[in-house]
């Protein structure tokens, strides 16, 4: 992924306080002959840009005077899930290409299109386009919730999704496993 844009180059940031439509409309606004989209749509008022650095920039100063509550750049080495990902989502197909992928026999949701897959070729491709398209998160939590889904757990060494999911779904049931003692606790809700 760095090779595909050198660092410094790309940059991504959080706009806080604005419709998607709004975040969306500005970027291609400020395009200017550069890459700037929304790419990941966290929550309700929460979006996340990414392209090149100067037309995130000017993408950040249009979301404040839009009113913004915040627009904050986001320490990272490059700008996922845009377009000027997609020479790296090349370079992943073709590794992906040489693994051989079976059908799944679990439900996966994938949160490029919020579609279940189970065919092999889907599954890899939907693999590849992530890189370079958007994280639709909230349509992704709000599908799983609508086919049934009441308890959400994230599995990692933090709680940023048990915000964001509570946002979108604030009748779920939402926890996080982050270490030993959160584990035991989601366990015994299990066995009770």
């Amino acid at each position: 992924m760095q090779k595909s844009v050198p660092a410094g180059t790309g940059a991504m940031a959080a706009i806080l306080g604005l419709e998607d439509h709004q975040v969306i409309s500005i970027c291609s606004q400020v395009e200017n002959n550069e890459v700037v989209s929304a790419v990941n749509f966290n929550a309700p008022g929460q979006v996340v840009i990414a392209g090149n650095t100067s037309a995130v920039e000017r993408a950040m100063q249009a979301a404040k005077e839009a009113g913004a509550k915040r627009a904050l750049l986001l320490p990272v080495s490059v700008p996922s899930h845009c377009a000027l990902m997609k020479s790296a989502a090349d370079e992943l197909d073709s590794h992906l290409q040489s693994i051989t992928f079976n059908t799944a026999k679990s439900t996966l949701i994938h949160n490029v299109d919020v579609a279940a897959h189970s065919a092999p070729d889907v599954i890899r491709n939907a693999l590849k386009e992530q890189l370079f398209k958007p994280v639709r998160w909230v349509d992704t939590v709000k599908f799983m919730h609508e086919q049934g889904v009441t308890s959400f757990v994230e599995c990692g060494p933090g709680k940023v999704l048990l915000g964001l999911n509570k946002r979108i779904v604030k009748e779920a049931e939402h926890m996080a496993i982050y270490d030993s003692e959160s584990l035991n606790k989601l366990l015994e809700l299990v066995n009770d």
